[in-house]
């Protein structure tokens, strides 16, 4: 299992690497912004209506706007899980302000560093970017106000300890909004042994009641979804993994994919 986990973690990083340094697609799309996987229009230019929007950040690599619905606040402290290029971590920091603290953490070396030079550019000095696995968060506990993530989590093997590391780093009565993809029922083999569609967001989807119940168990209240999305799973995308039959037996079964923001509280208590 270790092993397996470990080949998922060098498989995205190959791969997001290879985005950062223009030599591959972004979840099958043509880094201009426009996020598909495999054809799947995962949110188009929603970022560009949003203040603090960096093109030179957008990689086209996210399913949703946590940072809209992250009650983000002036001075606050804010940790981005798997922060890319640094896209929402630069909105999060028109939020905060010039006195509050934004912290990204990435653990694909390119991404880091494209992330930082997209700093530097801005000027900005409470904004920094660190090599980390969000298995393994580098920050302390009880030392986050808010943890935003887009499309990432999907992809991490270990979810369950990837949510007990928010819970760690939150202080009490803060909370996490995070965008991800899950989906309505368990995705068939086909699917999840589909490296490149593990990368391009879609075979790391847990089923829904799955993804919600490992948030449960890390301790987290007052679990909502925000924001929910259906994103069908189009023949041509399947049809490299799945035979006729299974394709037709997937919809028989309604099965899909959904964006979702989810929100939750680390209790105070």
């Amino acid at each position: 299992m270790a092993e397996q986990a470990e080949e998922i973690r060098a498989l995205v990083r190959e791969k997001y690497g290879a985005i950062a340094r223009k030599e591959a697609s972004c979840c099958g799309s043509s880094c201009d912004g426009s996020s598909v996987a495999g054809g799947i229009d995962m949110i188009g230019d929603a970022y560009k209506a949003v203040e603090g929007y960096l093109a030179e950040a957008d990689l086209g690599l996210g399913c949703g706007l946590p940072t809209k619905h992250a009650g983000i606040r002036q001075r606050d402290t804010v940790l981005d899980l798997g922060a890319g290029a640094g896209l929402d971590a630069f909105v999060a920091r028109r939020l905060v302000g010039e006195e509050g603290r934004v912290y990204g953490v990435d653990m694909t070396p390119d991404m880091v560093a494209k992330a930082r030079a997209n700093t530097e550019k801005l000027g900005y000095r409470n904004v920094e970017f660190r090599l980390g696995e969000i298995e393994h968060l580098p920050f302390e506990r009880d030392s986050i106000d808010v943890v935003i993530s887009n499309c990432v989590l999907n992809l991490v093997p270990d979810k369950i300890r990837a949510f007990a590391e928010i819970f760690r780093v939150l202080r009490p009565g803060a909370h996490f909004c995070v965008s991800d993809v899950v989906a309505s029922a368990s995705l068939p083999e086909g699917i999840r042994n589909a490296a490149a569609l593990y990368v391009d967001c879609v075979a790391g989807a847990e089923p829904e009641p799955h993804y919600l119940a490992i948030i449960s168990n890390a301790g987290f209240r007052d679990i909502r979804i925000v924001k929910s999305r259906r994103i069908d799973l189009p023949d041509d995308v399947l049809a490299g993994t799945l035979t006729a039959d299974e394709i037709a037996a997937s919809r028989d079964a309604d099965l899909h994919v959904k964006s979702v923001t989810v929100v939750g509280v680390k209790p105070v208590n």
